[in-house]
């Protein structure tokens, strides 16, 4: 379907006012999706093939700056490859690098157990304590699928201190709580995603600014503390458990805390690392000029230091997801590849006349386009992959809009805070898969969950977006 959906492209005749390299370049992002949305390939794979496409088509295609020329696959294969040149590449690079450092350490489980210690032992003061801990994670993991896979063991050895079915409601609750949480914060937090760099990518390339930490963090928090309200309610309501208060509840997972020990040395080196690294987050353009990027890869060289290093990369190595990376590279690609050749132009002056948004506000603009992502999602399998493809068309269709308050960095900020919204599939991102492997629920209740987390989110989106988002400026 991928093969026949790139050849039908390329094959019809080029459309008035868009290039012969735009019209290659609708032809691979076809492709790309098609094999996203199905995983008829391996995402990383995906992107190999795609950037030996690029130079091949565009390559051959008369280069967009001057028509009397082909590009040339050397300069195609540069483009293909740009992506590697971003700084938002080197922050995704450097948090999977972090997130093995607290897997190595256990550092971690540690924040995971402490915060748990604290809670009731009744179940819903159990859910309290579930949902903080994805909070507090999320600061110090960037990473969703790493935080649920690191938190997963937690949950389940939660449910067998209740001594409840691994089957049950209160197993399944939990458990689809703690997935829900991570990509919650997803939204919250700048650097707790991949996805959320991508944005920051196109934004950079193509805006010619950035979006902090802080300010992403401004922005957002509000969104996903109330997210985080809605989903403690949403689930003890829709998912009540067969417990109500499990004796020793606490103790359990006291004792687990216990037999980790003291706080290990390498512990204690990347807690003081990481609260360093979240006060430079918490301050960039505030009172330093490094970017995130910056102060990520150098906490991240700080760690391979002999005497300071808390980690050898032959245990780092091993464990990182090369795959991400190459994804991320070459989706940067695409999109820039998208934008400069003038396709993703072409499809978003048809979006922008098929929706009749050319002078549509900018809450209705918002609200089109944060259902039709919510829809789209429900084909894709990575929220990466989903920016990838439709983030550098939104900028497009923002760009030609000719509503005059719309802020194009904003509004590209939070229809990102949507390409998260992975609520209602198991399938629809890598963390839920993790969690759905632990057997502890069905995949109808994560729909039937799901659905209402939308439903609201959506909700919240069209709220603030009236409200504290046009303060600030985004809407």
């Amino acid at each position: 379907m991928a093969i026949a959906a790139l050849v039908a492209v390329l094959i019809l005749p080029t459309p008035a006012g868009l290039p012969v390299a735009g019209q290659c370049m609708l032809a691979i992002l076809a492709f790309a999706v098609i094999v996203w949305m199905t995983e008829a390939i391996d995402y990383a794979v995906s992107a190999v093939v795609i950037a030996a496409l690029m130079p091949f088509l565009l390559g051959l295609s008369p280069n967009v700056a001057n028509p009397s020329v082909l590009l040339g696959t050397s300069a195609a294969l540069g483009l293909a490859f740009s992506g590697f040149a971003n700084t938002a590449l080197v922050l995704v690079a450097s948090a999977l690098f972090l997130a093995v450092a607290m897997t190595i350490t256990g550092l971690d489980r540690r924040i995971a157990l402490t915060i748990l210690s604290r809670t009731g032992t009744g179940t819903r003061s159990v859910v309290i304590g579930t949902i903080l801990v994805g909070i507090v994670i999320a600061f110090f993991v960037p990473s969703t699928t790493a935080r649920v896979a690191c938190l997963v063991p937690i949950t389940l050895g939660i449910i067998a201190a209740f001594g409840v079915n691994r089957g049950g409601a209160f197993a399944g609750m939990l458990m689809i709580t703690t997935v829900q949480t991570a990509s919650i914060w997803s939204v919250g937090i700048k650097t707790a995603a991949a996805q959320n760099m991508v944005a920051i990518g196109f934004i950079e390339r193509t805006l010619n600014t950035t979006i902090t930490w802080l300010e992403w963090l401004v922005a957002a928090a509000p969104f996903a503390v109330l997210m985080s309200v809605a989903l403690y309610f949403v689930m003890t309501r829709m998912m009540p458990p067969e417990v109500m208060e499990v004796p020793g509840g606490r103790e359990a997972i006291r004792k687990a805390l216990a037999d980790l020990g003291p706080m290990k040395t390498s512990e204690k080196k990347l807690l003081a690392i990481s609260l360093t690294l979240l006060a430079f987050w918490a301050t960039e353009g505030v009172l330093h000029k490094f970017d995130t990027s910056t102060t990520t890869i150098t906490a991240v060289a700080l760690m391979f230091l002999p005497g300071i290093g808390i980690m050898t990369w032959k245990e780092a190595q091993p464990k990182i997801l090369w795959g991400t990376v190459v994804l991320f590279g070459i989706g940067i690609s695409l999109g820039t590849a998208l934008l400069q050749t003038k396709g993703a132009t072409w499809v978003a002056d048809i979006v922008v006349a098929e929706f009749g948004l050319k002078y549509a506000t900018a809450l209705f603009v918002l609200g089109v386009m944060s259902l039709f992502l919510v829809v789209i999602h429900l084909g894709f399998a990575s929220a990466t992959a989903l920016a990838s493809a439709m983030i550098p068309i939104f900028i497009a269709v923002l760009k030609s809009l000719a509503t005059p308050e719309i802020s194009i960095v904003g509004m590209t900020m939070l229809l990102q805070f949507v390409v998260s919204f992975g609520f209602i599939l198991v399938v629809n991102v890598p963390q839920n898969m993790v969690a759905y492997g632990t057997g502890t629920f069905a995949a109808r209740d994560f729909v039937r969950t799901g659905l209402v987390m939308t439903v609201i989110a959506l909700a919240m989106v069209m709220l603030l977006g009236a409200t504290y988002w046009r303060w600030l400026g985004y809407v």
